[in-house]
């Protein structure tokens, strides 16, 4: 035990750890008022229309048209991934309660499926149409 301490100190001591870990405190900084969040989404809402139409080499429109993109097809996977989950998982109880229905619960499941994975289609569908086929750039 002792030797351990011994050992601690002088590596401690010996990289300079020890003193280095004693930091002025900083100075107090004078910052610009805090914006709330709000204020920022209403300025940015106010302010993006007229830098989307700006002259030569404006890049708003294709930028958030690949945020969009990329907002649909997360939300789209990940509503649709949750949704498959929970229906996955109260298939499975009903089966082990009652394993006679399981056919029938099976087939609503392997349906109910198919059409929560046709939202994720949908969500696919709008990000490639606002990559690559995108009716708001001229």
């Amino acid at each position: 035990m002792a030797r351990s301490i011994v050992l601690t100190a002088a590596v401690l001591l010996c990289s300079g750890a020890l003193f280095s870990a004693f930091v002025p405190a900083a100075r107090p900084v004078v910052s610009a008022p805090k914006v709330s969040g709000t204020t920022a989404a209403v300025t940015t809402a106010l302010i993006a229309p007229q830098a989307a139409f700006a002259d030569e080499g404006a890049v708003w429109i294709p930028a958030l048209s690949a945020i969009g993109a990329g907002f649909a097809i997360g939300l789209a996977a990940i509503g649709s991934g949750v949704g498959q989950g929970i229906a996955s998982g109260r298939c499975i109880d009903g089966i082990s309660r009652q394993p006679e229905v399981a056919d029938d619960l099976r087939g609503v499941l392997l349906l109910s499926l198919a059409f929560m994975e046709s939202l994720t289609i949908y969500g696919l569908v709008i990000a490639l149409v606002l990559l690559f086929a995108n009716p708001l750039i001229k």
